[in-house]
């Protein structure tokens, strides 16, 4: 009911062992716990926790603005209502080597599964937009170490993304990536790689090493489709803004009709039901455990003698 049943270090060992089978691994983007409640009910893998997203959320554009106190709570709240996996977007992990250290160990306490740290410089920028800035490769290669240290649970996914694709060029991201490995990282994201041809030599080109793709709409990169990433031998694949995407455009249009026509009816058909809502939410478990709990009768002082 509150927390998810399954516990942070048995969602680690899980997702390590899935990676082991060959498997692409689906994590959708969650912008509240109640969205990753419904991914978890709908047979997905795991949840994914945008950057982009929380930003957004906050009303704020995706350029490093977001604080790592308002990043961790939200993963937290977000974490603990699945049993899924959660991993999350720290950009460039909020500083320096020792904040990055931090990072890791807060959203480790906090529950989440792992989590991917980008070599640009900060403020950052989209990874889907121009004229961003890389930081040397030696101080990604100290962040990937520091991060790596400072997990307690090896178990922690520990994902580096390089962004060099769109300013240094394909063969630089490819050897930007070899050295993220090389300083620790367990799993590599190619960010905002142009066309099938760039994912299938990335493959190519780190055998053995994890692999996630981003399928962001209205990006850089080709809308592949699970089948196709899977059999180019990537490991997982993030819907970082899907969701988000979703629903701001169906509330979009329900409010326009709401304002023009002054009333929600001819919109019910379009909206999950109060039904619906309460079977995700567990309503009944709660009701029957309040019940449980409160059957009995307090004794009074005359009673006892």
């Amino acid at each position: 009911m509150l927390f998810a049943t399954t516990s942070p270090e048995e969602k680690r060992r899980a997702l390590r062992k899935a990676l082991q089978h060959g498997r692409l691994l689906r994590f959708p983007g969650a912008f509240s716990p109640l969205v990753a409640m419904l991914i978890e009910r709908l047979g997905f893998d795991g949840v994914y926790i945008s950057g982009a997203v929380l930003s957004a959320d906050l009303g704020l554009p995706d350029v490093g603005l977001t604080t790592l106190s308002e990043v961790a709570w939200r993963s937290r709240q977000i974490a603990r209502v699945t049993n899924l996996p959660a991993i999350v977007d720290i950009d460039t992990g909020f500083g320096e080597v020792l904040n990055v250290a931090r990072t890791i160990q807060e959203l480790e306490e906090l529950g989440l599964a792992g989590c991917h740290l980008e070599d640009q410089v900060n403020p950052k920028r989209c990874g889907h937009l121009d004229h961003k800035m890389l930081v040397p490769v030696a101080a990604m290669e100290r962040k990937v170490q520091a991060a790596v240290q400072a997990r307690r649970d090896p178990n922690f996914l520990i994902i580096a993304r390089t962004d060099a694709r769109g300013v240094e060029g394909l063969e630089a991201a490819i050897a930007r990536a070899r050295a993220y490995v090389a300083a620790g990282a367990d799993m590599i994201f190619p960010e905002a790689l142009q066309s099938e041809a760039e994912f299938a030599a990335f493959r190519a080109a780190l055998p053995g090493v994890p692999l996630l793709a981003n399928m962001t709409e209205f990006g850089k990169s080709p809308l592949l489709s699970a089948e196709r990433l899977e059999a180019l031998g990537y490991n997982l694949v993030i819907y970082p803004v899907t969701g988000l995407r979703l629903a701001m455009k169906a509330v979009e249009e329900g409010f326009r009709q709401l304002l023009q026509t002054g009333s929600q009816e001819a919109l019910l058909d379009r909206m999950q039901t109060r039904k619906a809502l309460y079977e995700l939410l567990q309503y009944e478990r709660y009701t029957i455990f309040d019940q449980d709990l409160y059957n009995f009768r307090i004794e009074t002082e005359s009673e006892n003698g």
